[in-house]
């Protein structure tokens, strides 16, 4: 596993639809050594922390295999490194495997796996697809946020180390596929919900769906 790029954007305000929008998901690459800390990268910020940013969405990951998907599936070769809006950009993490709770480690820190991606209009603007939203959903392919254990310094290029949780756990595909495509699969949305990890949002949105279970 390895860390490809990171990538940093503060709040800026576009017009989109005929209306003005904050967001910072035009994300750059930086060169040489960063600080990651508790709430975010050196350089980047959140335009809505409503929805983005906090202590268990501090820091955004998308693996390179998912690149080379949308780079067939949409038939496109200008896709850079931060074009999802991620952070960093990671080799041998897919969202199929990486599970919530698990750490890994970069350079000086540590992260912990808290949620998949939802993603909002925003995305679907900087892909300049307009139902890319729901594309991005079908594909099972979300990326997940990361809370940070330990701050430090880290750099493209630097050897990610993988440590699995330990117990029993669901991959981010698993946690993101119930939330969005098997709402009446209540016994395993409890489970899910029940993941000491697991970002607090996340567990609010799962417990709502519980709310219609028959039993």
């Amino acid at each position: 596993m390895k860390l490809l790029s990171i990538n940093v954007s503060e709040p800026e305000q576009l017009e989109y639809r005929g209306r003005l929008i904050d967001t910072a998901i035009h994300k750059q690459p930086l060169s040489g050594p960063v600080m990651v800390r508790s709430l975010n990268i050196d350089g980047d910020g959140q335009a809505n922390l409503e929805v983005h940013g906090g202590v268990h969405q501090a820091v955004y990951v998308y693996s390179s295999d998912n690149y080379d998907y949308w780079s067939t599936e949409l038939d496109r070769t200008d896709l850079q490194y931060g074009q999802f809006g991620e952070n960093l950009t990671v080799t041998g993490m897919p969202d199929a495997e990486i599970r919530i709770g698990d750490r890994f480690f970069a350079g000086d820190a540590e992260f912990e796996v808290t949620q998949p991606r939802a993603p909002c209009y925003k995305l679907a603007m900087k892909m300049g697809l307009p139902d890319f939203v729901l594309q991005f959903r079908a594909s099972g392919r979300p990326g997940f946020y990361c809370k940070v254990i330990q701050e430090g310094t880290i750099c493209a290029g630097d050897t990610v180390q993988h440590e699995p949780v330990a117990g029993e756990s669901m991959t981010i595909r698993d946690v993101f596929m119930l939330r969005y495509f098997d709402q009446d699969n209540y016994a395993r949305i409890r489970e899910c919900a029940a993941l000491a990890a697991l970002a607090p949002r996340w567990r609010e949105s799962l417990q709502k769906l519980l709310l219609k279970d028959p039993g």
